[in-house]
């Protein structure tokens, strides 16, 4: 059984399960173990991080009379929290310092109809990246409007379908993350964008700030960035070092926006003034540096690193919302849900059948009925032929009753099985 306790209640003995917080927020690169090193405790205690999850059935339990809340007891809240989603209202944004053209009218299209066509634009998107950082690398003046097409191209397949290009810019190999990294947070820029109320020219700007937030990067020797195990204390110094990398890069160049200019140099700050490079809390935080944020840990917990395999798109945001304390903007984190769903694209779900499935496509008018293929029995153990069901229709008797771990199963088709797209998509 699995409680949530306070930091300063764990001791020795006690099973370690997972923390309630971001990965970055602390100095181990495993959970779920046995706590028995008093150093252990001491650097745990020394961190962010203020709580954790432990399993009583493999180690020792909570002081009686301490605050704790068990598993079933955190699904509840988060239901409930996540059920308030359709009653938020829009937040109220600047305008931009520069208007640009209206976008195209695009008619939205099923995610299968868009995989392939978002496909071909991943790919583009990737050359364009890598050349982009190629310049920066060279000590060239990066011309970030000259990403203004690609970011049309981006933002158009989003619009008629935020989950195809999301989800498969997730699908990035740890080799490449840098770059596709850059052009998930772009699209995921744009998703959130339109869902806070946005208007076209904004859309664009919170857009390009994604494409260009990680530019600093090619400042980062690509030992440290590729590095497989823990970084150094100065290796980390090096990486934290990239938002005002990327800000001086950008400033050299013509053009940017101020808006575009902030996101890149205030992606990694949090909520309670603890980030870098500047420590801004969250009265001095803007609006778009909140919604990089939100994109960027979103796309690098999703994400296969050289260090760690990215976590299950729904378990991502289950995570994601224990940060909305001290790190996230609890406001645009609820409409960042609202956007790719409490059940991403490509998540893998257990039914109240028994069966398995994963996401296909979310229902914009319910967060809770996707449309989901099914093609594994937990009641036989077996295999069963392939069935799309959308949970929204009228007479729908199934329904998502859990998330599943995509590491327990280990199906060798998962991502083929909602994209049907075979090896990398681009």
């Amino acid at each position: 059984m699995l409680k949530r306790i306070r930091v300063e209640d764990l001791t020795l003995g006690m099973y370690l399960q997972e923390f309630c917080g971001s990965w970055m927020d602390h100095p181990f690169w495993r959970t779920k173990f046995v706590l028995t090193d008093p150093k252990d405790l001491e650097r745990i205690r020394a961190t962010a991080v203020e709580e954790v999850w432990i399993d009583i059935s493999r180690g020792k339990d909570v002081a009686q009379g301490r605050p704790s809340v068990s598993q079933e007891e955190d699904e509840i809240r988060r239901a409930t929290d996540f059920g308030e989603l359709v009653a938020m209202p829009p937040l109220k944004v600047v305008e931009p310092e520069k208007p640009l053209p209206p976008m195209r009218d695009l008619r939205p299209t099923s995610t299968q109809a868009e995989l392939h066509r978002a496909a071909q634009i991943c790919g583009q998107a990737k050359e364009a990246v890598v050349s982009m950082f190629q310049e920066a690398r060279m000590g060239k003046a990066v011309d970030a409007e000259s990403a203004s097409s690609l970011v049309q191209e981006i933002s158009d397949s989003v619009t008629r379908n935020p989950g195809a290009l999301i989800s498969l810019a997730r699908l990035k190999t740890a080799d490449e993350y840098t770059y596709m990294h850059s052009v998930a947070v772009c699209a995921l820029m744009v998703a959130l964008a339109r869902q806070i109320g946005l208007n076209d020219a904004q859309t664009r700007t919170a857009g390009l700030a994604g494409l260009v937030h990680d530019l600093g990067k090619a400042a980062i020797p690509l030992a440290v960035l590729n590095k497989p195990g823990k970084l150094t204390d100065e290796e980390f110094d090096l990486v934290k070092s990239h938002p005002l990398e990327g800000w001086k890069m950008l400033k050299e160049g013509s053009g940017v926006e101020t808006a575009v200019l902030d996101a890149c140099l205030h992606h990694h700050e949090k909520m309670d003034g603890t980030g870098y490079p500047d420590r801004l809390g969250h009265d001095k935080l803007s609006t778009i540096a909140r919604m990089a944020a939100i994109c960027d840990v979103y796309d690098a917990v999703t994400s296969d690193r050289p260090y760690k395999r990215g976590w299950d798109p729904a378990e991502s945001i289950r995570r994601m919302a224990e940060w909305t304390k001290g790190h996230l903007d609890p406001r645009l984190f609820q409409a960042f849900v609202k956007s790719i769903g409490i059940y991403p694209v490509g998540s893998l779900v257990r039914l109240e059948s028994g069966r398995i499935a994963v996401v296909m496509e979310q229902n914009v008018a319910s967060l809770v009925t996707p449309k989901v293929k099914v093609f594994f029995s937990t009641k036989s153990d077996l295999r069963i032929p392939p069935e799309v069901i959308d949970l929204s229709v009228a007479g729908t008797t199934d329904k998502i009753v859990a998330r599943e771990d995509p590491d327990k199963w280990r199906f060798p088709d998962l991502h083929t099985l909602w994209s049907g797209i075979q090896g990398q998509p681009w």
